[in-house]
């Protein structure tokens, strides 16, 4: 769904990485359109979603880049980290693997992505069944931790912490662009030695 131009001030490039099948689609789908739906196919490359939120006193829309989990895929999403001014990792908390993989994701982040791009870790399906769940919110908190990220448990299904997260991100980006035209601002200081007399004539 494309917002004309005048309805928002700003655009955010958000990315949504992490294994096949963890729930990005449907966390993106929960939060842009308010829906879940039991079954997806899975996503193949790239696609995209935008919703036009309010942070501060602005309106901007955030543009959400689905990508695929595949290991096929992954030099084709390589190309769309350029620009992208937020990062959202997510894993699923009924999957060991998903979650140990984090690393190599973090990896890829570091080798792609511009050093200055908040990032957001989070970890989806908490509606399973207890005795489903292997990964538990303090491990979740700890590997976050670990790699400086912002935490968040969701759940697409029950749209449980997706507009959080996805609005967190958001108030991270808009304060890391504030902060930046705030330095921007500030007057370079140039200290310079005064001339002092050397002691001799001319």
């Amino acid at each position: 769904m494309t917002t004309p131009e005048k309805d928002y001030n700003a655009t955010f490039k958000v990315l949504v990485l992490g294994e096949s099948g963890v729930g990005k689609t449907s966390i993106i789908r929960r939060f842009t359109e308010g829906q879940f739906h039991n079954s997806y196919i899975s996503t193949i490359g790239i696609d995209s979603r935008s919703k036009v939120v309010t942070v501060g006193d602005e309106k901007v829309r955030l543009q959400i880049w689905d990508t695929a989990g595949q290991e096929r895929f992954r030099t084709l999403t390589s190309a769309y980290y350029r620009g992208a001014m937020g990062i959202i990792l997510v894993y699923d908390v009924t999957s060991e693997y998903t979650f140990s993989n984090i690393s190599n994701w973090m990896d890829t982040i570091e080798n792609n992505a511009s050093k200055d791009t908040c990032r957001l870790l989070i970890g989806n399906k908490i509606d399973a069944d207890a005795d489903e769940i292997v990964i538990s919110s303090k491990r979740g908190a700890e590997r976050a931790k670990q790699s400086n990220l912002e935490f968040f448990e969701t759940s697409a299904k029950e749209g449980i912490q997706v507009n959080e997260a996805f609005m967190a991100m958001a108030e991270l980006i808009f304060q890391h662009k504030k902060q930046r035209i705030e330095d921007m601002k500030e007057p370079s200081i140039v200290l310079r030695q005064e001339s002092q007399p050397s002691g001799r004539c001319c």
